[in-house]
């Protein structure tokens, strides 16, 4: 199993394999913005596979497909089922906005193969069901085609789908209670995330405090804490009394979660960042293209793992990670 320096086993990688977006939510990636990769520098799909077969060589069990918004990957199925047939490989998972390209919605499009392929379990970005503020977040009238992905993604079989929103103070903090019913209709999972500082869009979002948020909502709906995780990421989880409504928490801000974490992510180009919060880096491409082998590149993602810091700065130093989420990788 691969540990830090801090004795936390790192079993999770999140890879991005795009950094490319069809929105502009104002918390991720500025309007505007024109400072992507060059395809040329993207890792080719079986690049990512073999950094993929590399870390579940030592001992991550859960791999996430994200990007930007992975769907616009061309092929992306196809990466699933290569990825999901890597031996040892308990869990594949998607992160996904549901939106369209042309005329049908990514998951419309995609969500059969990419279930027949091996993907388990999609997180979809939604943060309202009112179509002005989803327009006004995303920078585009989105709410109707994240719907129909969503109808899409449920009659291809995936089950406890989970929502993800960012509660912004006096933007859609007011609509928590609305998507809680949603979710109860539709059986799907509630997960409130709170807004990160990272890079301009991401300081100039003004996060709504959770905390007074789970008490309204455990008051409405019955809510008790769960002691089952229900993914490998780092949300606690309530559950109503009827079973019908499961609500997520994810507070890297106000209870940051850093001595827990198990995960790392590697963007588009290959790029290993080993926190959100730090701006430490390790890059594989220039690795992979020079034909390491497998163990050379067992030997440096151990060596990735050891800059692994401690804890984030988002509170001690909010403006010093000066790249966007979706550079990152989701």
């Amino acid at each position: 199993m691969l540990s830090d320096r801090f004795g936390r086993a790192i079993d999770y990688l999140r890879l991005s394999v795009t950094d490319r977006c069809d929105l502009r939510c104002s918390y991720c990636l500025p309007k505007g913005f024109k400072g992507f990769e060059e395809p040329a520098h993207w890792l080719r799909f079986d690049e990512i596979e073999r950094v993929a077969a590399a870390f579940v060589r030592l001992g991550t069990r859960r791999i996430r497909l994200t990007g930007g918004e992975p769907l616009l990957r061309r092929d992306l199925p196809l990466l699933a089922d290569r990825l999901a047939a890597l031996p040892g490989l308990a869990d594949l998972s998607l992160s996904t906005n549901a939106t369209q390209l042309d005329n049908a919605t990514q998951l419309e499009r995609h969500a059969p193969a990419l279930r027949r392929a091996g993907v388990s379990r999609l997180n979809v970005s939604l943060d309202s069901l009112r179509r002005d503020c989803v327009a006004e977040l995303t920078g585009s009238d989105s709410l109707p085609k994240a719907l129909a992905g969503l109808s899409a993604a449920k009659a291809a079989g995936f089950e406890r789908i989970k929502i993800n929103m960012v509660p912004i103070a006096g933007v859609n903090d007011g609509d928590i209670e609305a998507m809680a019913e949603f979710c109860i209709e539709h059986g799907f999972i509630l997960r409130l995330i709170e807004a990160m500082p990272m890079g301009d869009s991401g300081r100039d979002t003004r996060g709504s405090e959770l905390a007074p948020i789970l008490a309204r909502l455990g008051r409405r709906f019955g809510l008790s804490e769960l002691s089952v995780s229900l993914g490998g990421g780092p949300a606690r989880y309530w559950g109503s009394r009827d079973g019908r409504f499961t609500l997520g928490l994810i507070t890297p801000i106000s209870q940051h979660f850093c001595a827990s974490c198990n995960r790392v992510r590697m963007s588009v180009d290959g790029t290993l960042y080993l926190c959100l919060g730090q701006e430490q880096r390790f890059e594989l491409r220039p690795m992979l293209r020079a034909g390491c082998s497998d163990a050379e590149l067992d030997g440096a993602i151990r060596a990735a793992i050891e800059l692994k810091p401690e804890k984030h700065d988002f509170l001690e130093a909010p403006a010093k990670v000066m790249r966007f989420m979706s550079q990152t990788g989701g």
